[in-house]
């Protein structure tokens, strides 16, 4: 699961993924260090690096690690989503349904390191950021970021006919030039 206003980007994130979906029972999250920790669930860690609690919006955080909007559930996930009770903020809160895992032994927090970014787009000026970050990779390197029809052909899924086809459908803007471009 992964919430919408959320981009991930980093080298080596497809395995990180990939690993994660291996894992047939528990759950997986992956943890952010972020400058503003109050603004998100975050993960308390033990001596040892092991997540112990997941505390959201803390006034004090225990840590600069955020849980991101990317989850990794088993099918237990949506019958103890039914058990959550609103917090004292009134809202249903991930981080409940998280804790109901990690207090069995069943999560598993990944810490994405420097070279990944996470940007939570929920805010105008958040929004605004992750359009430019974006903006700038394409620009640099002249290729686009998640591009549907350049994954499915570079996974198999869809033929070179249909690559092209999909080019010719968008044969007016820069997203079919760089289909084309895959052609090539």
């Amino acid at each position: 699961m992964v919430l919408g206003d959320n981009i991930f980007f980093g080298h080596g994130l497809p395995l990180m993924l990939e690993a994660a979906d291996a894992c047939a029972e528990g759950g997986t999250v992956f943890g952010y260090r972020v400058a503003d920790p109050e603004r998100y669930g975050v993960v308390d860690f033990d001596e040892a690096g092991k997540a112990v609690s997941i505390v959201e919006k803390p006034p004090v955080p225990p840590s600069d690690y955020a849980v991101t909007g990317l989850y990794f559930l088993d099918g237990t996930a949506s019958a103890r989503a039914r058990e959550v009770k609103p917090s004292e903020r009134g809202e249903l809160e991930i981080t409940t349904l998280l804790e109901t895992y990690l207090h069995e032994g069943s999560l598993t927090v990944q810490r994405m390191g420097r070279g990944f970014a996470w940007l939570d787009t929920g805010t105008h000026a958040s929004l605004l950021d992750a359009g430019n970050f974006v903006r700038t990779l394409e620009q640099r390197q002249g290729m686009q970021t998640g591009c549907p029809d350049e994954i499915a052909y570079n996974n198999g899924w869809i033929s070179r006919e249909k690559l092209a086809e999909n080019a010719g459908k968008f044969s007016k803007n820069d997203y079919g030039k760089y289909l084309r471009s895959l052609l090539a």
